[in-house]
C-alpha cells in the first residue's frame, strides 16, 4: 500500500503516530501544491492519502483523475474542500478524525490580546534595543462583539466575561432564548458591527457566510475597534479589509485565516502596521495533531482491515 501524507508543512507527521504499523510505503509532502494538475500527476499511483484539513482541495473533476485512490483520510471531522458526495460515487472512501476545538479558542484570545496593547511592535522595538512605542487598550469593560456563537464563540464569550467585557452575539439563527445560557445578548447584525470593540468570527464558512464582512460592515464599525478572524479566510472580504485598514476605518485587524494558504508573500496585507498576522496556526498544537495522525493511522488500519471507521458524511 502506498500513503501519501499532504501539506505537513512543519515535517512532524511521522513523529506523531505509529506509521510502521502500517507496513505501508509512506511519502509525506511537505509543500503545497500549486495547482490540480500536479496534485493528480503527484499522487499518482497512490491508495490512500491524508489531507492536512482544507489545505488541498479535492473537487469531483481532480478525484475523478485519481483512479488509484481508495482512501482520502481527511483530519478533522469535516473538509469542505472534499466532494465527498463524488468520492462516494467514484468508490473512494473518506474517513475523519477526531478534534478538539480548545487551541482555536486560546489562539483567537492571543491575537486579541496581542492586537490590543501592540505587541508585534513592542517585541519588535525590544529586538530593536527601543522601548515603549504605542499606548495600548484595556478590554475590561469593553464590548466582544461575536459573529457566530457556537463552540468557539461561546468559549470565546466565557474568556472575554473573565476579562471584564460585555458580549454580545449575531448570526442568521441565533435567538436570546441560544444566547443567554452563556451570558450573552443577542442583537441585530447592525448593532453587531457598531458595537463591538473587539469582533471575533467564529462561523463556518458556507454560501451564506462567504463576504459577510466587505466594505458595508467596516464602515459600520469603530475607527478603534479589532476584527480577529480564526475561522476561515473568505468570510471576511480581503481586498475590503485591506481598503479600510489603509483608510483606518478599523483600528486592527487580527488575522489567522486567508482566502488563499500558504499566505502570498507579496500581499499587501503583510506590509500594513495595523494588522497581527499569523500563519493559520489556531489549531497546530502537538495535543491536535497527536489526535489528527494517531486517527488517521487507525483509519488506515481498518480499512486495511476491511472495516472503514468514521466515515465523513
Amino acid at each position: 500500500m502506498k500513503i501519501a501524507i499532504l501539506d505537513d508543512y512543519q515535517n512532524v507527521a511521522l513523529g506523531f503516530a505509529d506509521w510502521a504499523s502500517l507496513n505501508a510505503e509512506i511519502e509525506v509532502f511537505t509543500e503545497a501544491f500549486d495547482h490540480a494538475d500536479e496534485v493528480a500527476e503527484r499522487l499518482k499511483g497512490f491508495e490512500v492519502v491524508v489531507a492536512m484539513r482544507e489545505r488541498t482541495k479535492f473537487p469531483a473533476e481532480l478525484l475523478a483523475r485519481l483512479p488509484d485512490l481508495k482512501l482520502l483520510v481527511s483530519t478533522g471531522r469535516r473538509n469542505a474542500a472534499i466532494d465527498v458526495a463524488a468520492a462516494r460515487e467514484l468508490g473512494i472512501t473518506v474517513s475523519a478524525t477526531g478534534y478538539i476545538p480548545q487551541p482555536t479558542a486560546e489562539h483567537t484570545w492571543a491575537l486579541i490580546l496581542a492586537a490590543a496593547r501592540n505587541l508585534p511592535a513592542e517585541v519588535q522595538s525590544m529586538r530593536d534595543g527601543g522601548w515603549q512605542t504605542t499606548v495600548g487598550m484595556t478590554l475590561h469593560g469593553k464590548t466582544l462583539g461575536l459573529l457566530g456563537l457556537g463552540t468557539l464563540g461561546a468559549g470565546a464569550a466565557k474568556i472575554g466575561q473573565v476579562f471584564g467585557m460585555e458580549t454580545i452575539a449575531w448570526s442568521q439563527n441565533l435567538t436570546q432564548e441560544k444566547a443567554e445560557p452563556h451570558g450573552v445578548t443577542a442583537v441585530s447584525r447592525e448593532e453587531l458591527f457598531r458595537r463591538a470593540d473587539v469582533l471575533s468570527i467564529h462561523l463556518v464558512l458556507s454560501d451564506r457566510s462567504r463576504g459577510l464582512v466587505g466594505a458595508e460592515e467596516f464602515a459600520m464599525m469603530k475607527k478603534t475597534a479589532i476584527l480577529v478572524n480564526t475561522s476561515r479566510g473568505p468570510i471576511v472580504d480581503e481586498t475590503a479589509l485591506v481598503d479600510a485598514l489603509r483608510r483606518k476605518e478599523i483600528g486592527c485587524a487580527a488575522i489567522d485565516v486567508y482566502d488563499t494558504e500558504p499566505f502570498p508573500a507579496d500581499h499587501p496585507l503583510r506590509s500594513l502596521e495595523n494588522t497581527v498576522l499569523t500563519p493559520h496556526i489556531g489549531f497546530v498544537t502537538r495535543e491536535v495533531y497527536e489526535i489528527f495522525y494517531r486517527d488517521a493511522v487507525e483509519d488506515i488500519a481498518a480499512y486495511q482491515a476491511g472495516e472503514p471507521i468514521r466515515l465523513m458524511e
